[in-house]
């Protein structure tokens, strides 16, 4: 009898494209496929990342910067790639593409101190933002509006640094994009707590166009496993439990 364990906890590092896509389609009752099914199903994984992305459950793409900020500069901008454009200045990471939204942001002073402090800013939306009279007005930055276009993502902020806060930076939380499927032998960039409606998500995306007898059968069974993984991704807190007391009248 076997009593050995393999030592490891890689299966979603080594768990490959091709391998993703078969057993998508195994779920459908298709084997050996190969050509053009291999190509479509790659085309569906990369879509259902994208709808991922519209139903706002990608965080573990949550990461930070220190954007540069520059006296009297309105917009600073973060595109898709760098083919598309150079993203704003920042530091802690540079050379940041992809960005989906911005979270929270903070005005920051002494980034490198000990003596670091952060002001909060203000997230607006475009009518809020539409109704300063004087956008070009200088001052200390405490708010902000984020635009979401096809190649980058726009942050306007408000008011624009005078020179006093031309040295600080402007710290935000953002999210990325899930990065594309790319060669049959990649891993993909999601955690291994959402492989299995990754994978049952494929099938269901898969059975839309082999087998639509499926589709209702395999759409239960992606929803219920993305429920399953989104419960799994929230933050645990502690649960205090108070006993009830009853006292009997007397």
């Amino acid at each position: 009898m076997a009593n050995t364990t393999s030592g490891t906890a890689t299966f979603d590092k080594t768990f490959a494209i091709d391998e993703i896509i078969e057993e998508s389609f195994e779920r459908i009752g298709l084997k050996n496929v190969a050509g053009y099914e291999l190509k479509s199903a790659r085309r569906s994984l990369n879509i259902l990342f994208q709808e991922w992305g519209n139903r706002g459950i990608h965080y573990w793409e949550i990461g930070s910067t220190n954007i540069d900020l520059i006296e009297g500069q309105v917009e600073y901008k973060f595109f898709r790639s760098s083919d598309d454009g150079t993203s704003a200045t920042t530091n802690s990471p540079a050379s940041v593409y992809g960005v989906s939204d911005v979270l929270e942001a903070q005005l920051r002073s002494n980034r490198t101190q000990t003596t670091q402090a952060d002001s909060p800013m203000t997230k607006v939306d475009r009518s809020a933002y539409a109704a300063f009279s004087n956008k070009l007005s200088k001052g200390t930055p405490n708010q902000y509006w984020v635009q979401r276009f096809i190649d980058h993502v726009s942050i306007s902020i408000y008011p624009t640094p005078d020179s006093s806060n031309a040295s600080k930076d402007m710290h935000i939380y953002y999210i990325k994009r899930i990065q594309d499927v790319g060669d049959y032998t990649n891993a993909t960039d999601v955690p291994f707590r959402f492989v299995p409606c990754m994978v049952s998500g494929l099938a269901y995306y898969l059975a839309q166009k082999y087998k639509p007898e499926l589709i209702q059968a395999m759409k239960l069974v992606y929803e219920d496993e993305l429920a399953r993984a989104l419960a799994e991704d929230g933050s645990a807190s502690s649960t205090y439990i108070t006993p009830k007391a009853y006292y009997p009248s007397t």
